[in-house]
């Protein structure tokens, strides 16, 4: 708790237009993209290592080094990644720490968020892009019915969501 933040850089790059396809798909892409390349994971069973333990090899992302784990020990590596019940992995530091977003709620203008980016592009344009995207990226038609096949539509979605 006395850590005191050193500071960082981020490097954002130019913002993504709501009408740029590639870069929504590219920006989409990335933020599925798992942590851990299986195909640069081998695993090699105890009846075939020569000392009778599991292993996996886990290649680097040139290929140019290798780094070799008992199964155990890449699965224990593994499970450090996951935070315990009621640990935050994430820290938010700026406009979206606790702190500011507490005193913006205070003002009334917890409603702000710099983020948005006006679109030329209409709402039914949006809705088709979504569709598309998850069908991009997960292989799985969003509109189409799991059960019969049938072509499903939009009838009803929530802008605002009120809990009462």
């Amino acid at each position: 708790m006395n850590w005191h933040h050193s500071g960082f850089n981020v490097y954002c790059g130019a913002s993504i237009s709501p009408s740029d396809q590639e870069g929504i798909e590219k920006l989409a892409q990335y933020i599925i993209r798992a942590p851990i390349s299986q195909e640069r994971m081998i695993y090699i069973p105890a009846n075939k290592s020569k000392d009778g333990v599991a292993k996996v090899i886990y290649e680097s992302k040139d290929g140019k080094t290798t780094k070799t784990f008992d199964a155990l020990d890449w699965l224990a590596q593994l499970v450090t990644h996951i935070p315990n019940k009621g640990e935050q992995m994430v820290r938010y530091y700026g406009f979206y720490s606790n702190k500011l977003r507490g005193l913006r709620k205070k003002q009334g203008q917890d409603a702000l968020v710099p983020a948005l980016v006006d679109s030329d592009i209409s709402k039914k344009e949006f809705r088709k892009n979504w569709a598309r995207l998850i069908q991009k990226i997960y292989n799985v038609n969003p509109l189409l019915c799991p059960k019969c096949n049938g072509q499903m539509k939009i009838i009803a979605f929530i802008e605002d969501l009120k809990i009462q």
